[in-house]
């Protein structure tokens, strides 16, 4: 974990821990608008947002929201020419301290909004906190999971728990569509 920055991920999954179907194409059943209204309210709070190049929030506010695009198609580090607050960041090419550092960010609070291995990179570099909301009714068998690791037969629990998150209490956003979020939150050092 980075001691300046405080790391938070963010993702709608389906029941089987996918976040797309098996074409990388989010479907409407992850599109729940009680999870979206969630999403931007809590979206407010960070400094920079951090996604690969076909996620994004999609939110009013959006444009205004400083970013990483995660990409492998820049070297290190490179303007983003559809997004002029945002910047191309390639990890093989340059630390994520360096991207933010680039952004005129040397500490704050950085929401982590996928894919796949966007999800995967920040469990090594450290989450503080992963919000996870699941569409129970919503099933994407051959999906785009969450982490590479689902992909073996460890749930998104699973990964978590042993990233060193505990799940916190569940808050209901969309009874009808059964929809809700669980923050799971560093352990406290013993």
């Amino acid at each position: 974990m980075l001691a300046s920055y405080r790391i938070e991920g963010y993702v709608i999954a389906s029941s089987d821990c996918m976040i797309a179907d098996a074409n990388a194409v989010m479907p409407e059943t992850l599109k729940i608008e009680a999870d979206h209204r969630f999403l931007d309210h809590e979206l407010n709070r960070f400094d920079v947002l951090v996604h690969g190049r076909h996620s994004h929030e999609g939110q009013s506010n959006s444009p205004h929201r400083r970013r990483l695009v995660v990409t492998r198609q820049v070297a290190a580090i490179a303007p983003n020419p559809r997004h002029p607050k945002s910047l191309l960041w390639n990890p093989a090419g340059a630390s994520f301290e360096a991207a933010c550092g680039a952004l005129d960010l040397a500490a704050g609070a950085v929401a982590i909004l996928g894919g796949t291995h966007v999800y995967d990179l920040f469990l090594e570099i450290g989450y503080d906190a992963f919000h996870l909301s699941r569409a129970r009714n919503a099933k994407l068998p051959g999906g785009t999971p969450v982490f590479s690791q689902v992909r073996s037969g460890r749930s998104t629990h699973e990964v978590l728990a042993r990233a060193g998150l505990e799940p916190g209490p569940t808050q209901v956003l969309d009874e009808v569509n059964a929809v809700s979020v669980v923050k799971w939150t560093r352990k406290a050092s013993a």
